[in-house]
């Protein structure tokens, strides 16, 4: 048998490459990441599943068992979502969000195995619980979330910033490489969505919140500042406008992108983020927008200290 050539070797190492190149990309990647990332990748999957269902009940008038229900890998549907009552604008710019935020739990399954569907609490209820415990006061008549274009988007407000600084908490913390590359694309677009619902409101900053004698900048404020008060860690939120001392440079009272003395984004940890979304204050102490708690190895192991 006569020996292979040098140009018929070297077609069978770049195939064999090619090869193990594809295997290597279509394997999960999740099954090569420490544990650490594996935990820190799933816990966001708790306000992702809030967010995609929010949005898209707001926006559409149905959840991810209609738009993508694998996703949900059989999770209680949340309570008490809607139809928002919305402008053709906003509308469309919340359905975009919906969207964005059903390939964002794609693109996490993709990494890690994740978890169901939590329980989530998405009622009016709910909603004028949390403006209640901001205000210090019971509003008359309870705020109404899906009322119109401003009580949704002050109800935007409330949660969808809370993830964002999770995944600016998470990034340091994070060892391989695919995991920072993943919370870099989910970062991005998440704080997008978060200028767009701070930009929105901040053009209507000075008007009274009908029929409440506050602006929607008041309303921001107090929701920050419950958060802040929540999370037990400092300042980590700021309202769309703030004394000059916390502007950007200390020069300026507009704060259409809230950040620190160098204008860079908050970050929260896990045990932060449930004591917020609980609103209970305690990361053990389930409540609020979640009545059974998170769910992935962090928010279990809370859960599992409380009791």
């Amino acid at each position: 048998m006569e020996p292979q050539s040098s140009s018929t070797t070297g077609l069978m190492i770049i195939n064999l490459f090619l090869f193990f190149l594809f295997t290597s990309a279509t394997v999960n990647s999740g099954s090569n990441l420490p544990k650490c990332d594996i935990d820190l990748l799933e816990f966001p999957l708790n306000l992702e599943y809030f967010e995609a269902e929010y949005f898209s009940f707001g926006s559409m008038g149905m959840g991810l068992d209609t738009i993508q229900p694998d996703l949900t890998a059989g999770g209680p549907p949340p309570v008490g979502a809607k139809k928002a009552n919305l402008s053709s604008l906003v509308n469309d710019i919340i359905t975009q969000f919906a969207y964005q935020e059903v390939g964002h739990l794609r693109a996490i399954k993709k990494m890690v195995e994740g978890f169901p569907r939590p329980l989530l609490n998405l009622s009016e209820e709910s909603f004028a619980t949390v403006m209640n415990d901001a205000c210090g006061e019971d509003l008359s008549p309870p705020f109404d979330p899906y009322a119109n274009d401003i009580n949704y988007l002050i109800s935007c407000y409330v949660i969808p910033y809370v993830g964002l600084t999770g995944y600016v908490g998470a990034n340091p913390k994070l060892q391989s490489p695919l995991s920072r590359k993943l919370v870099a694309g989910l970062l991005g677009v998440e704080s997008g969505q978060d200028a767009v619902i701070r930009s929105l409101l901040y053009e209507r900053a000075k008007e009274k919140v009908s029929p409440y004698e506050m602006t929607v900048a008041e309303f921001t404020g107090k929701i920050s500042g419950l958060r802040n008060k929540l999370g037990k860690n400092g300042v980590k939120d700021e309202g769309l406008v703030v004394s000059r001392d916390e502007g950007a440079e200390k020069k300026i009272e507009g704060n259409v992108l809230a950040g620190d003395e160098d204008s860079l984004a908050y970050g929260r940890t896990p045990r932060e983020i449930l004591r917020i979304v609980y609103g209970s204050g305690a990361e053990h102490v389930p409540g609020g927008f979640y009545p059974n708690g998170g769910d992935g190895a962090i928010a279990k192991g809370y859960l599992k200290r409380g009791r």
